[in-house]
């Protein structure tokens, strides 16, 4: 069986915009690019290897316990039953650690993808989730709405994840995705603190109609409506607070022409939808001059709202 394996695997997870307004920890988007590398060979030393991580400024741990890559890869391992394999691991990094669009589910995703390929691929992508969440679980907590899409690609819904149970939802045609980062660190475990112990009852009510008109809106292929539920009264504006700008980036997005403007997961990036590649070049430098005004650098992608998921190079 070892010898039918492939001796390594070159792996791309993209990062990820998740929320997306009314879905907090349940809503999650793949984007085309940034993302990052996880490569994983075969060697003859049973366990996972973290051997090289480049591209982080040596925020990283390199402790194969305590990176996310390598507990999604060794989960990856259990979960398929394989225990004398041993496996080398490097991972490049393309993204910013700690830029609210999935950092850690990206590694965790491209580690378990290569992996799953190194073994013959004997688990389903659906199956790699439960990996992945054992990784997420070690540095921003039990949620799978960065490493679901980062996995699948596309828009995913996830409904439960004990068991793991996701949607794929349809996204309307001719969506961009603006995701615009400043120079500025929000840790999730940081940006989960400040959120309210208890909302109001019409807080709830208005996030569970936002969030079935967003099914709805999906299916029907209806880009209005997708971008009137992309709103947000209970997490959005406490984290917003935690970044100099945020809220002047939102306001500008729509201002220039985006259908709409959120926090994307963590913070502290800040993404916008757009009906054309033109509308989003414009949405794109009006929030990066917003952060420009409260004294912030700020970089910009842009990308299709439905892309592939983790994928061999």
């Amino acid at each position: 069986m070892i010898g039918a394996m492939p001796k390594e695997v070159r792996v791309f997870a993209p990062a990820t915009v998740s929320n997306l307004g009314p879905g907090f920890d349940i809503l999650g988007l793949a984007l085309d690019e940034p993302g990052d590398v996880v490569t994983a060979r075969l060697v003859t030393e049973p366990g996972v290897h973290l051997v090289r991580v480049t591209g982080d400024g040596g925020l990283l741990p390199r402790e194969a316990h305590r990176n996310t890559a390598a507990i999604a890869a060794r989960a990856t391992l259990e979960k398929a039953g394989i225990r004398e394999v041993g496996i080398e691991l490097e991972l490049s990094k393309g993204m910013p650690i700690g830029s609210g669009m999935g950092s850690s589910a990206a590694s965790a995703a491209a580690a378990a993808t290569a992996v799953n390929l190194l073994l013959g691929t004997p688990l389903r992508k659906l199956e790699l989730v439960g990996p992945c969440l054992e990784a997420e679980a070690a540095v921003s907590g039990r949620h799978a709405d960065n490493v679901a899409p980062a996995l699948m690609g596309g828009l995913i819904l996830v409904r439960a994840i004990e068991p793991v149970d996701v949607l794929r939802l349809p996204v309307p045609e001719g969506i961009r995705v603006v995701v615009v980062t400043p120079e500025y660190q929000v840790s999730t475990r940081k940006a989960r603190e400040v959120l309210p112990d208890r909302v109001r009852l019409s807080e709830m009510v208005e996030t569970a109609a936002n969030l079935g008109a967003f099914v709805s809106a999906c299916y029907a292929g209806d880009l209005g409506l997708w971008a009137r539920c992309m709103v947000d009264q209970v997490v959005a504006p406490v984290r917003a607070r935690l970044v100099p700008g945020s809220e002047d980036a939102m306001h500008a997005a729509l201002g220039a022409g985006a259908l709409a403007s959120s926090i994307s997961g963590s913070g502290p990036s800040i993404f916008a939808i757009c009906h054309s590649t033109r509308c989003a070049a414009a949405v794109g430098a009006a929030m990066i001059q917003a952060f420009r005004e409260a004294g912030l650098n700020a970089t910009m992608v842009e990308s299709p709202a439905s892309c592939p998921g983790a994928r061999r190079l």
